[in-house]
């Protein structure tokens, strides 16, 4: 399908208007008319892009006031952006794999962070054996806030498990959780026990909830600055400066947005909570759908969502979701849609 312009709640295929539940523009904020403002006001400042090394002696001062405000919302010591979601997360595994002893990864972990040589964390559902022999090594642990074809945070009680003689560094993709889960939508590793032997590194797209091209790299301002002295980083561009700017100035917007988002969440989970094909959870506007052809179901009934195979699964993945400016009118036609009983 080849959509004629940016979907919003609405898109386009073939001239003819759809009810759009697919995406992961989460806050619906980048359809907005005060948004798309803030955005012409920043390219009116900074250009469209801005070319140059970050390690270069002529800097912009977007970069260290956007990154200071997002090592505070993320609440770690340093934070750096780059130009997307995926780089960051390649930066964050190639720094650790010049220190680390071992990865580990989570069930259904985004391939932005999951290094050749990890091993599962898990083997026939229980704690695979070399973690709970391991002792006094640097472990990496990495995994998804919100993995694929789940609608909650994983559970961090396996760590408990892991001697604390070892330090572990745990990577979060939050791509798809910053905007939506934790505090003021600060995503989940809050969830993370506080332990001296554990270091949480975050990494994450802020092209969805947050609706600007970018990455997000945080953690210690010693990881950070690893980073920064990586030849790759200082040999390509920045995210556009413009883009962070709009970041940061359009925070009021996102709050806005996220309360919405919470109401269009909750009332969805009571009307579809008892539906058995229906995975869905009243804290995160993605559910999912058993039936493999409700794709086409919901098609013939003029609504578009998400269907494909995952590059983490062999079952086809549909993904339906919700975002703040979804109408009322919109949601119970989509409830009904999926409710009835199909002969």
């Amino acid at each position: 399908m080849q959509l004629e312009k940016v979907p919003t709640t609405t898109a386009f295929l073939n001239g003819k208007e759809y009810l759009y539940f697919s995406g992961t523009s989460y806050l619906g904020a980048a359809a907005l008319p005060e948004f798309q403002e803030l955005l012409f006001k920043a390219i009116q400042k900074w250009g469209v892009s801005y070319g140059s090394s970050r390690s270069a002696n002529i800097k912009l001062a977007v970069y260290e006031r956007g990154e200071t405000y997002l090592a505070n919302f993320l609440q770690t010591e340093a934070a750096v952006t780059v130009s997307s979601g995926t780089l960051a997360g390649q930066f964050a595994i190639k720094t650790l794999g010049t220190f680390v002893d071992a990865f580990y990864f989570m069930p259904k972990t985004h391939p932005a962070i999951l290094p050749e040589n990890a091993l599962s964390v898990f083997s026939d559902s229980e704690l695979h054996s070399s973690l709970k022999s391991i002792k006094n090594k640097k472990i990496s642990i990495v995994l998804d806030g919100i993995a694929a074809f789940e609608t909650t945070p994983f559970s961090f009680g396996f760590l408990d498990e892991i001697d604390i003689s070892n330090t572990i560094y745990l990577v979060i993709d939050e791509s798809h959780s910053l905007g939506v889960l934790g505090k003021n939508g600060n995503g989940i590793s809050e969830l993370v026990p506080k332990r001296k032997n554990i270091k949480v590194i975050i990494s994450s797209s802020l092209g969805k909830s947050f609706g600007v091209n970018g990455g997000i790299i945080a953690g210690d301002l010693s990881f950070i600055n690893l980073i920064k002295k990586d030849n790759l980083f200082i040999g390509c561009a920045g995210m556009s400066p413009a883009f962070l700017e709009v970041f940061i100035n359009a925070q009021e917007i996102y709050k806005k947005q996220l309360v919405k988002l919470k109401s269009n969440m909750e009332y969805v989970y009571h009307q579809l909570k008892d539906n058995t094909a229906v995975t869905i959870d009243n804290s995160y506007p993605v559910f999912f759908h058993s039936d493999e052809k409700i794709e086409q179901i919901l098609l013939d009934k003029n609504i578009l969502i998400t269907s494909f195979y995952y590059a983490t699964s062999t079952k086809k993945f549909n993904r339906i979701v919700i975002n703040a400016n979804h109408t009322k009118a919109q949601l119970d036609f989509l409830i009904n849609s999926i409710n009835i009983k199909v002969k």
